[in-house]
């Protein structure tokens, strides 16, 4: 028997956090410490809302990271990126904000975030922002999120 402990969220019906400063970010053990690889989430449909107007604003995000000793558990990261829902804030405090969260938490070897916004006023809005320059040897596919053209 394992004394690693289970997953807090898995299995289990839970409300979407209220915010994302209450969302709770879960950690498992990364199931193949000391190799390079890396993990992809893609949340094509993330919501935040715009913090003068409060209306909508919707985004691609793509985040990359090669795991150190733990990886970030996918349920746990969908209820915190869902509790954007109700938030206000710039897109580029959102995009920043969540990749500097999961890399502080999680301490992984490298992370980036891609968040591929949709127009507010008639511009879309890209933010990139990464830990650091990639491990020598770490393959990093492009996050295959188009120029704005629809987003299509």
């Amino acid at each position: 028997m394992s004394d690693t402990p289970a997953p807090k969220f898995l299995g289990a019906n839970t409300a979407l956090p209220a915010s994302p400063e209450a969302a709770e970010l879960d950690y498992v053990p990364n199931p193949r410490a000391g190799q390079l690889y890396m993990v992809r989430f893609a949340a094509p449909e993330f919501t935040s809302l715009c913090p003068v107007t409060g209306q909508p604003d919707f985004a691609h995000l793509v985040i990359d990271y090669a795991p150190g000793e733990t990886i970030v558990e996918s349920k746990s990261l969908k209820l915190f990126l869902g509790s954007f829902r109700n938030h206000c804030g710039f897109h580029e405090d959102v995009t920043v904000g969540i990749g500097q969260r999961l890399f502080d938490e999680m301490q992984p070897r490298w992370l980036r975030i891609g968040g591929y916004w949709y127009p507010r006023g008639g511009i879309p809005i890209d933010v990139f922002w990464q830990s650091a320059a990639p491990p020598e040897g770490l393959w990093l596919p492009d996050q295959g999120v188009s120029g704005y053209r629809g987003r299509g």
